[in-house]
């Protein structure tokens, strides 16, 4: 089978296309015949280890998986003996982040707990952007910030992978939603339903005299007092990408600046889940979030795709198409 691979930290020069064996699916996994995968920032981080401690995770020297891609789409090709759920045949969708196969390949594993059916009407490409991005949104909002109707939400990041997925999670739960962004997505975070919109090359909400009762960084840059400064007396904040400063602030000052009964600041590291993820699915068949897809690639393309994501001005997700 084709994959992309890397035997090395760097940019995404280092990136090859390669033939390699076709894997095999142990008891408990399921080997998906890929359709599409998608790309996220943390496939930047394991690329480039920009972030050092992935080398603490990933490998010191050399990274341990030498395939990206952890959100995928495809077609059941064979099971596992003791894989219960699927059938060679289901299409089905998930987040295989870490499970040491990633999805730019044409073929990849997974174990069945890290997969759900594909909703029947929704595109592969359309699935295959939403697993990771979609389920670090929900669980940022959800389940760390505590959201609830009617509360002030502020997405900052809101055109990016995991922003867009938050302004439509955040209106699923009824709150009223303000988006940052740079001007030329604003329109498009509208039409996912921000009830405010602010353009950060004009404005910093920092500075404001509003306030919020969430906010999530989907792509932070601010110090984290200025953040702390923007919420309300009960506010939360939740880091859940960006600068690396700033993600390092929210990991050690985070529980240090946080109060006892009010304001709360932490560093979100989502985790993959079947639970969640069957969430995700209810949402997309129900059209309460949709994917929004800037660029589509084809798989020999993917270290051009990595290159635009880590420019960093991607809108939405960008996808790999790897078999018609």
């Amino acid at each position: 089978m084709k994959a992309i691979m890397y035997e090395n930290y760097g940019t995404p020069d280092v990136l090859q296309l390669r033939e390699i064996d076709k894997p095999k699916p142990k008891a408990n996994e399921v080997l998906i015949k890929v359709h599409t995968a998608s790309i996220n920032a943390a496939d930047w981080h394991l690329l480039t280890a920009d972030i050092f401690l992935v080398r603490f995770t990933m490998g010191l020297f050399k990274p341990k998986f030498n395939i990206l891609g952890s959100d995928v789409a495809g077609i059941v090709e064979a099971i596992g003996a003791d894989v219960r759920q699927f059938k060679v045949g289901d299409e089905v969708f998930g987040d295989i982040f870490l499970q040491g196969s990633g999805s730019l390949a044409e073929y990849a594993l997974a174990p069945e707990s890290a997969l759900t059916w594909k909703p029947s009407k929704l595109p592969f490409e359309e699935a295959a952007a939403a697993p990771l991005a979609a389920i670090t949104a929900l669980q940022g909002l959800r389940d760390e910030g505590q959201i609830q109707p009617g509360q002030k939400v502020l997405i900052q990041g809101a055109s990016g992978g995991v922003g867009t997925f938050a302004v439509q999670i955040a209106k699923s739960f009824g709150a009223e939603v303000t988006a940052v962004c740079s001007p030329r997505n604003m329109e498009m975070v509208r039409s996912l339903g921000a009830d405010h919109v602010i353009d950060y090359t004009k404005e910093d909400f920092t500075k404001s005299d509003v306030r919020y009762d969430l906010i999530l960084a989907a792509n932070g840059y601010h110090p984290i007092a200025a953040y702390k400064r923007a919420l309300t007396p009960q506010g939360v904040y939740i880091m859940a990408g960006g600068k690396f400063k700033q993600m390092f602030e929210a990991m050690l000052l985070g529980p240090l600046m946080s109060e006892k009964d009010g304001r709360k600041l932490k560093l979100l590291s989502a985790k993959p889940n079947q639970k969640d993820l069957l969430t995700i699915k209810e949402l997309l068949e129900t059209n309460r979030i949709k994917s929004v897809i800037d660029r589509r690639y084809p798989l020999q393309e993917a270290a051009e795709a990595l290159r635009y994501l880590g420019a960093g001005h991607a809108r939405g997700k960008i996808v790999i198409t790897v078999s018609e």
